[in-house]
């Protein structure tokens, strides 16, 4: 006679008898009935028990420290600072890239304040990168008349911006005792004057300040730039070789540099001197004898 067939669920159900005997005694421990059914839902009740424990304790206790990999309390602090000083660095770095930038195109002779093949930027681009809570007004036409004519009448007055009392304290040295050969002129664009000397001679700072741009440029050679108080430059080229570095402080008639010979836009020893205040040349002529 043929077996029935069991249906699996009906296999789950089956109750199977576990006895525990004493092996000495031959006497009956323990008896329990239990299915395979029961079985499976204790083993996964257990499971889920075990995975809940652990993830209280990974989660709300000192053990996670434990597991590889697993960043602590003093790292995720770490980490948050590490980022903060990154972030400040970059702004930083970006404020000198725009002082750089822009001590480059005055060194460089080119128009201050416009670089070369400078275009107009987008204005979506503008507005998405400034976020202020005014209205940018438009400058009228009468105000910008204004403004030009108060510049040209100020601009070669080393005064302005200054106290009455730091007026007779202003005192320039000469950079090099020489000839001048080429004058000031800034409808070329010649921002500077051209002093003919010995080769090597001495140059020497014509105010206190900080040394802030020293370089090597094709054009012009080995390069001093000085910033001084009251918004004043100096910028001295076609050195030799130099005697300072960037972010020294010198004192007016310091030795910075030796005259030279240095670079495409030059035909002898000579300095080439330049003087500027708040992003205008002036002539330094108007202010320091040369002979």
């Amino acid at each position: 006679m043929a077996e029935k067939k069991v249906s699996l669920w009906k296999r789950l159900r089956f109750k199977f008898r576990i006895t525990v005997v004493n092996d000495t005694m031959y006497e009956e421990v323990l008896r329990f009935r239990v299915s395979l059914l029961r079985i499976i839902v204790g083993l996964g009740v257990l499971a889920m028990l075990l995975v809940l424990i652990t993830s209280y304790l990974i989660a709300f206790t000192s053990i996670r420290e434990w597991i590889p990999g697993y960043p602590d309390k003093n790292f995720r602090t770490e980490m948050l600072s590490t980022s903060l000083r990154l972030d400040s660095i970059q702004n930083e770095l970006d404020k000198r890239d725009d002082f750089i930038r822009s001590l480059q195109i005055m060194i460089g002779g080119g128009e201050y304040g416009q670089e070369p093949n400078d275009t107009l930027v987008n204005e979506n681009t503008a507005l998405s990168s400034v976020k202020y809570d005014t209205i940018m007004l438009q400058i009228t036409e009468e105000e910008l008349a204004f403004r030009t004519e108060i510049e040209n009448e100020e601009r070669f007055s080393l005064g302005l911006g200054m106290k009455p009392a730091n007026k007779e304290y202003y005192h320039f040295y000469s950079p090099v005792t020489g000839y001048v050969v080429s004058q000031f002129n800034e409808k070329e664009k010649h921002y500077g004057i051209d002093v003919v000397t010995k080769k090597d001679a001495p140059v020497m700072a014509v105010l206190d300040g900080v040394v802030v741009f020293t370089d090597w440029t094709i054009n012009t050679g080995h390069v001093v730039a000085i910033q001084h108080a009251n918004n004043l430059m100096t910028i001295y080229k076609h050195n030799s070789n130099l005697l300072c570095k960037q972010g020294d402080y010198v004192r007016a008639g310091q030795v910075i540099a030796n005259v030279g010979d240095t670079g495409k836009e030059t035909s002898g020893p000579h300095l080439h001197f330049e003087l500027w205040r708040a992003g205008n040349p002036l002539n330094p002529e108007d202010f320091i004898q040369f002979k």
